[in-house]
């Protein structure tokens, strides 16, 4: 299964112990993976700029360059980070709201409030996260002087061949210099399951499972393909297959 998601956070404060305090708070987090800091808004705005971090506590009243005045130069750009003023003073909570803050922190705020913006936080990031185009994920492949980049959700089934596994896409099939071991920690385990030692299928292309003559267990593919599966593989699959609503013998 994948891994929970990670996010990156900045605190921008011209104090450096309300950043001590901060940053804290923020090692407690298990999903927080890195925590950067800026003592002005000038450098807030090149940190943002170039390392895109997830989630930013941002202080109102800095000189020379507020937390207001770091949105409006962030405005024109493609990517804004989730944005949680933090302040003493408490009239600047509407226009920090107006502005597309999420959050807006009173200094001193407690242990639970904090809990309460970091809850909000997570969920508007993974919203976001959300609404972004998904990219692909391809293997790539090298034959005959050329590379090839195969969707993985393409692949029906993938079979060991030597020192190679073989990539079976519909009609065509590919030769990856890859051990099936290697590959099979690569692959989403909520989609691939191995089904023998030597095959592994996309379980999104399983349309049954069926006793062939001799009593062994085969799993049937849409293309109608069929493959051994091994006895210490099926209670797997099953349990696998039943995340999909499929229930098979």
């Amino acid at each position: 299964m994948a891994a929970p998601r990670k996010f990156r956070a900045l605190i921008v404060d011209d104090e450096p112990l309300a950043r001590g305090n901060l940053a804290v708070l923020l090692r407690q987090e298990a999903d927080i993976e890195s925590i950067a800091e800026c003592g002005s808004g000038a450098e807030a705005i090149a940190e943002i700029r170039g390392t895109r971090p997830d989630l930013v506590f941002l202080d109102v009243q800095m000189p020379e360059c507020s937390g207001f005045d770091v949105l409006e130069k962030l405005k024109a750009d493609d990517f804004v980070p989730v944005i949680v003023f933090v302040t003493a003073y408490d009239e600047y909570a509407l226009r920090a709201f107006d502005a597309g803050a999420l959050d807006y922190l009173l200094k001193p705020f407690d242990d639970a409030r904090f809990t309460l913006a970091m809850q909000r936080a997570r969920e508007k990031m993974a919203a976001l996260a959300a609404a972004q185009p998904r990219e692909i994920p391809r293997l790539t492949v090298r034959s005959a002087g050329q590379v090839l980049y195969v969707p993985i959700p393409d692949i029906d089934w993938i079979e060991a061949a030597d020192y190679y596994v073989c990539l079976h896409v519909g009609p065509k099939s590919h030769l990856l210099r890859q051990s099936m071991a290697e590959l099979e920690q690569e692959l989403d385990s909520t989609t691939f399951c191995r089904i023998h030692r030597s095959a592994i299928v996309n379980l999104r292309r399983v349309r049954a499972l069926e006793v062939d003559t001799a009593g062994e267990y085969e799993v049937v593919l849409e293309c109608g393909k069929k493959l051994r599966l091994s006895r210490r593989f099926r209670k797997e699959l099953q349990a696998r297959m039943q995340a999909f609503g499929a229930g098979l013998l």
